[in-house]
């Protein structure tokens, strides 16, 4: 492996994937295969549905993101659970890193909207896997059983092509737009994004960026009530 590909297979305070937690996991999901690609597409799919999509009560904190953490939560928002699927394939030997884009996403909440003020989603999170001589783009965060309630296209990935939102829903009405192209990174840009946040969601460049200053709330039962479920 190239020196220039090695920064993206070490541990970082948020790719933690040298603690036992995250290292067992993402090899006992790996070891189903041996190809590269096809251990990346097993550990995408895992970390896809096997990992709740929570945009309620996002915790910018070094612990709040780290991979481990959201693996023992089952859930996170987007840049959570790509930090986890970077962590995963890092552990078993694949170059990752975190990409990001700025969105417009029409997949949300009342609650969500009213606390956001916009539908705007800057930071979103996703991983970039280096695969046969090439990155490729792959996104998990919505788990399947979301797409299915909001009638959106889940996200496939087969690990030779990029894996992005698509921009209309089943029912043709719009979902996702990209906007802003952030850039890839070894690890989480944290100070960017919490001056962004800061900037854009709380109107304060000094405000708290801890767990509290977001949405707090049962995502699944929103969406739910939304989607006529409940």
């Amino acid at each position: 492996m190239t020196s220039v590909l090695t920064e993206y297979t070490r541990p970082t305070p948020y790719i933690d994937y040298d603690t036992p937690a995250v290292s067992v996991f993402a090899e006992e999901i790996a070891d189903r295969a041996t190809d590269p690609v096809d251990q990346a597409v097993l550990l995408y799919y895992t970390v896809r549905d096997g990992i709740r999509y929570d945009p309620y009560g996002i915790d910018l904190s070094l612990e709040g993101l780290r991979a481990s953490t959201t693996l023992e939560n089952r859930r996170g928002w987007c840049v959570a659970k790509a930090v986890l699927l970077a962590a995963c394939c890092r552990a078993v030997g694949i170059p990752a890193r975190l990409g990001f884009a700025d969105v417009k996403n029409h997949l949300t909440t009342e609650r969500l909207r009213q606390q956001m003020k916009t539908d705007l989603f800057y930071w979103h999170g996703y991983t970039s896997i280096f695969l046969n001589d090439k990155w490729v783009k792959a996104t998990p965060a919505f788990n399947i059983e979301l797409c299915e309630k909001f009638s959106i296209k889940p996200l496939e990935f087969d690990g030779t092509s990029d894996s992005i939102y698509h921009p209309f829903d089943l029912k043709g009405n719009r979902h996702m737009e990209y906007l802003h192209d952030r850039g890839e990174y070894a690890d989480v840009p944290i100070e960017e994004i919490i001056e962004t946040f800061r900037r854009e969601y709380l109107g304060d460049s000094k405000s708290d960026t801890s767990q509290s200053a977001f949405i707090e709330g049962d995502f699944d039962r929103d969406v739910d009530r939304e989607t006529g479920r409940s």
